[in-house]
């Protein structure tokens, strides 16, 4: 584990420059832990499906005919062909692959195997679709790949109190968006759990908060921002929180934005923002266009650490006590994910 937090240190450069750090983190972080993929939404009858690649794991997600959520890898038994061509869609009674023709139904049972020929040894029960846990927070949709993580509504605890009862049944898709970044995850996790950079990187949105007072608290694997207002409203009020490893939920009063944080490779992230309204009415134009200007900041910067983290001149800092923390906290989750 990290020293204590006054005198933390940063990880080594070589976690975020090294392909075989890549390859381990898939599997022992986002192959354990809750992974976003939809809206309810999304969703909303019998053979409604959702695809979906988290860290390189395709996965597929689709309701059933008792309104059930069930998740799978979205992986054929035969030959690995793909059950689906697009993100998202709608197919009757059973899910079919794209390459061979089996088809299964959607509780994941192989249903037929197309054209096969008698095959000694050969039993249908044995060749379902790998399955996955799917569980529901205020109508957001997310898997894991493995059952030894604790329950989504218990790691979002410390959310669900801050929110109260507040209610999101109205909640709907208003955006989508989609923005490449030439870094790696970790990268943009620390930038969005600090908020040291505000004064420097983000004029428009150090105009909204107060930064003197803005801090970070860490809870459990989340972790929450106080981002007080400078003036009595501003665009950025309300609630933001970071879900371990990947996830950020930047809450407002009528609605949400949230960011999924999704890395392609050990120098390579797309950030999905998705807009959620009360019955998906259109998102403020000054909230879109304050967003579209942090992300360009911010992508400048996370592209510019890559590159000097790749340079193979900086090894490691030291991390602000005072401003740092939940970085400290994120980085010891990475630590001890990755023994």
């Amino acid at each position: 584990m990290n020293a204590p937090l006054a005198a933390a240190q940063s990880l080594p450069a070589a976690l975020y420059r090294d392909p075989a750090v890549w390859a381990a983190e898939r599997t022992a972080i986002f192959a354990r832990s809750w992974q976003f993929v939809a809206h309810e939404s999304d969703l909303p009858e019998t053979g409604s499906w959702v695809a979906e690649v988290v860290a390189g794991f395709p996965v597929l997600v689709v309701r059933d005919e008792q309104g059930t959520l069930r998740g799978f890898h979205n992986v054929c038994r035969h030959r690995a062909g793909p059950l689906t061509d697009g993100p998202s869609g709608r197919c009757e009674k059973w899910l079919t692959c794209r390459y061979h023709g089996w088809t299964y139904a959607l509780d994941g049972r192989l249903r037929n195997a197309r054209d096969f020929g008698p095959s000694a040894g050969f039993d249908p029960r044995d060749y379902g679709l790998f399955p996955l846990r799917v569980e529901t927070w205020r109508g957001l949709v997310f898997v894991a790949l493995s059952d030894d993580i604790a329950p989504l509504a218990e790691e979002l605890a410390p959310v669900e109190a801050r929110l109260g009862a507040a209610d999101w049944g109205s909640l709907r898709v208003a955006a989508r968006q989609a923005h490449p970044l030439a870094c790696n995850w970790k990268t943009y996790v620390e930038n969005y759990l600090e908020g040291y950079h505000i004064p420097v990187l983000h004029p428009g949105l150090d105009a909204e908060v107060d930064s003197a007072r803005y801090g970070v608290r860490v809870e459990g694997r989340v972790a929450i921002h106080e981002a007080p207002p400078r003036g009595e409203k501003g665009v950025y009020e309300g609630v933001w929180a970071w879900l371990w490893p990947n996830t950020a939920l930047n809450i407002y009063g009528r609605g949400l934005m949230l960011e999924r944080i999704s890395p392609d490779g050990h120098a390579a992230t797309r950030l999905d923002y998705l807009y959620l309204t009360p019955d998906g009415e259109p998102v403020a134009e000054q909230t879109l266009a304050m967003a579209a200007a942090v992300v360009a900041e911010d992508r400048w910067v996370v592209e510019r650490v890559q590159q000097n983290l790749e340079a193979g001149v900086y090894e490691t800092g030291r991390l602000s006590p005072r401003h740092e923390g939940a970085v400290a906290a994120f980085q010891d989750l990475v630590r001890a994910a990755l023994g």
